[in-house]
């Protein structure tokens, strides 16, 4: 991606702020909301000033946080036959990055919008598809047989480039010899790569990445960027290089220049999952993105899930602990015999005074990508350019966003005219405090005419169709796998971390965001809050 498309879409959002969006000639905006992240609720925190607790409630654990983690670990614990427990979301209703949105046309996602087929190693993701009846037969399978309807209908994916559409996301036309073989040479480096072992005998690159070798010559890529890695390994094709970059925005919301080489090579080596009815590059997926996932996941919870309450204070007592949470105006004290910490590991040292100066460097060590998702409502499908078929995922090769999703590409009612895009954009090209703010002080109007000038391009009468455009912003969607910060040491302090009476489970753990390692962190957070109460 060029600096220049970059600069164009901040550009446009600048000029449009400025501009109040009227008065340009084009068509009028479509109406919509400005959501996202409960912020204003979450900056009482920051501000203080907080009611003393007027109640008192009593449970054996308390989950602080919503998301995939938080509902993982209280899945754990329900199945573990441990039913004593509440789990507090900051938000009217849980599932953190997995939420999802609902028109008189259908779901539509919020954030994560898939799941890669989990290999042998992601034990507890099968675990949860063959409970929700995705997954059909043994968990265990090498290839297992997965339900139809959740495998992402083809074509699954596409990208614009040079005014037409082509299949798949690595661009083939017009390409010389040179380009095509650094093409074919780095696919083949990702395939050995996903055979890879250590010399301790684990593979180089797992999912969950705990798993993962800890020979230190692999850890070394830690050190250094994506960028550099593919230049020290003469890639330096502008396909090869659009498609990492891709990658990292796509699934850390950092540009490649900033993602560890580690974390890089992950993305692409990590996902070995088979399956008996469908290629191994396919994902499971729905209209409303991840949000069956999290529903599936919070099930188990039952009435044990406590939303619009944030924890404001957490201590520790001779017994237990104390949580003191903010519900409206008022103030509950939760007492527990045990917490699991599932909210973003940044927000801990404002609730938590007794947290272990170590622990607290390690936990503010780490910084966050801001990310924009817009679902665009279109009264028919656009004019298309010429090329492959309108696909699943739409990726536009030279351009400051990620493409669109298509939500109703999933429904089988193939009548359906009207339709549904989800766009997303990382903030990767300002520093995650400019995108903040950007975030917090630019008007819904001006992210919309952004987005529409962005699509335009592709899709010329995108205005005349679009009937809504709603913006959810995320200041603080997901951990940056910055150099260093894998295997520097800070996040091992994190994970080494042993309380008994206070367990950590997010994400955060991991060092980026991924479905699979917030399950994972909460599941063995989980573990450890029964053995610590037995």
């Amino acid at each position: 991606m060029t600096s220049h498309s970059r600069r164009d879409f901040l550009r446009v959002v600048a000029a449009a702020t400025l501009a109040g969006c009227a008065g340009n000639g084009k068509p009028p905006l479509p109406p919509g909301e400005l959501g996202g992240v409960d912020d204003c609720f979450a900056h009482r925190l920051r501000d203080g000033k907080l009611p003393a607790p007027s109640a008192t409630r009593r449970t054996g654990i308390v989950i602080v946080g919503g998301g995939i983690s938080g509902l993982s670990a209280a899945w754990q614990l329900a199945r573990s036959g441990f039913d004593d427990f509440l789990l507090l979301d900051l938000e009217q209703e849980a599932g953190g990055n997995s939420r999802a949105g609902q028109s008189p046309l259908g779901a539509y996602p919020l954030g994560a919008h898939y799941l890669p087929l989990p290999g042998p190693q992601a034990v507890h993701v099968r675990e949860l598809l063959a409970e929700l009846g995705v997954l059909t037969g043994d968990p265990g399978a090498r290839r297992p047989h997965y339900e139809e309807r959740y495998l992402c209908a083809t074509p699954q994916e596409r990208v614009y480039r040079n005014g037409l559409w082509e299949e798949g996301l690595l661009p083939q036309r017009g390409l010389d010899a040179g380009e095509r073989a650094q093409q074919q040479a780095f696919l083949e480096r990702v395939s050995e790569l996903k055979l890879a072992r250590g010399k301790d005998g684990r593979k180089v690159f797992a999912l969950p990445m705990e798993l993962s070798s800890r020979d230190p010559q692999w850890l070394a890529l830690d050190r250094i960027s994506f960028a550099q890695w593919l230049s020290d390994n003469g890639f330096s094709a502008p396909t090869v290089r659009w498609l990492a970059d891709y990658a990292c925005r796509d699934d850390y919301g950092t540009a490649l220049g900033d993602t560890s080489a580690w974390a890089g090579l992950h993305y692409f080596a990590c996902r070995d999952g088979e399956s008996a009815n469908a290629t191994g590059d396919t994902v499971l997926t729905a209209p409303e993105g991840n949000a069956w996932l999290a529903r599936g996941l919070a099930r188990r919870a039952g009435e044990r899930i406590l939303t619009g309450a944030l924890a404001w204070r957490v201590e520790e007592g001779k017994s237990g602990v104390t949580v003191d949470v903010l519900q409206g105006e008022r103030s509950l004290r939760i007492e527990a015999r045990a917490l699991i910490w599932a909210a973003p590991l940044f927000v801990l040292p404002r609730v938590w005074p007794a947290l272990p100066g170590a622990l607290r460097q390690a936990v503010l060590a780490g910084d966050y990508a801001p990310w924009l998702t817009a679902n665009l409502h279109l009264s028919s499908l656009p004019a298309e350019r010429h090329g492959a078929p309108p696909a699943w995922d739409n990726v536009l090769y030279d351009s400051p966003g990620l493409g669109y999703v298509t939500a109703t590409h999933q429904l089988l009612r193939r009548h359906l005219h009207a339709t549904v895009f989800t766009c997303y954009r990382a903030l990767h090209d300002v520093t995650p405090a400019e995108g903040r703010r950007l975030l917090l002080e630019t008007p819904r109007e001006a992210w919309a005419e952004g987005i529409l000038a962005e699509l335009e391009g592709v899709h010329p009468d995108i205005r005349r169709l679009a009937t809504r455009l709603d913006i959810f912003r995320n200041g603080h969607a997901m951990r940056r796998p910055l150099p260093g910060s894998l295997w520097g040491g800070g996040r091992q302090k994190l994970t080494a971390f042993r309380h008994r009476r206070i367990m950590l489970a997010h994400a955060d753990l991991s060092g980026f965001s991924l479905f699979e390692e917030a399950q994972y962190r909460g599941v063995i957070a989980a573990r450890r809050a029964i053995a610590a109460l037995s």
